[in-house]
């Protein structure tokens, strides 16, 4: 149900529910419960390329970011069936994505798009870098042959992505960043002013000092608690991958246009 034009404010929370990129999200309470604990039992495959230490041990605690930062519901003993995403908190969150994008356009940045979720996110991100390279931005070009244990780094329409058995593959990790980064130092290449990504991707950026803003699922909370920390910049809340990529685009249209990169 993709809306014509650029929705307005109103328009894109009622289009969210609707096809329930958030307001009563597709992800159980108890999948989002188990990835709380998982995190706060120190589970790095949960921490998305960041280092938490031991300031998350309380899962209690992590619920409460969660409830805060997403909208999921905050009653400790709600602990089966439907969860939330507050709509108007990824539009709050998507305002404040617009900001960082305008200060990128503004400042013509060196910006690296990367996803691990390919299947829903990827045609956001594309889109995103063809406005900031229109605005005179860099989008980073990461460097041939990379590769980590899940399988190969490459660039597919300006967005890094791991690929695996000839498929684009959905992977929580932070090694694909690794592997970036590591390669553009090795080449004496600069690295990005800012990384517009998601999952692992954007965590290990973020943990190694580079400006990252990233997009995060109610059971993917690793991003923000790192929003609320500060090492983060960036958290939208949204699920990841509902039932066609084209319900996105709306919610592209509305940040490229906060963003000014996009005429109403």
């Amino acid at each position: 149900m993709p809306i014509p034009g650029i929705p307005s404010r109103a328009e894109l929370v009622d289009h969210l529910v609707k096809t329930r990129i958030a307001g009563d999200v597709a992800t159980p309470r108890e999948n989002n419960l188990s990835h709380y604990r998982k995190l706060a039992n120190g589970e790095r495959h949960y921490w998305l390329g960041l280092e938490l230490g031991d300031r998350w041990s309380d899962e209690q605690d992590v619920l409460a970011v969660m409830a805060e930062r997403v909208g999921v519901n905050d009653d400790p003993e709600h602990r089966y069936g439907q969860d939330t995403i507050d709509p108007e908190l990824t539009v709050a969150a998507l305002e404040r994505l617009a900001a960082r994008l305008r200060k990128a356009a503004d400042g013509h940045e060196r910006v690296l798009f990367a996803t691990g979720h390919p299947g829903g996110l990827l045609d956001v991100h594309r889109a995103t870098a063809d406005a900031l390279r229109a605005a005179g931005c860099e989008i980073v070009v990461i460097p041939d042959g990379l590769t980590t244990d899940e399988g190969y780094v490459f660039q597919f329409a300006d967005v890094a992505v791991l690929e695996h058995g000839a498929s684009l593959w959905h992977t929580h990790s932070g090694e694909p960043m690794r592997a970036i980064l590591t390669g553009l130092e090795r080449e004496g290449r600069p690295l990005p002013d800012l990384v517009v990504a998601d999952h692992g991707w954007a965590g290990y950026a973020a943990q190694h000092g580079i400006d990252s803003v990233g997009y995060a699922d109610c059971n993917d909370p690793a991003l923000f608690l790192a929003e609320a920390e500060g090492t983060l910049q960036v958290a939208v809340p949204l699920d990841d991958h509902v039932t066609s990529p084209r319900f996105y685009d709306p919610l592209t249209a509305f940040l490229l246009t906060e963003a000014g990169l996009l005429d109403d």
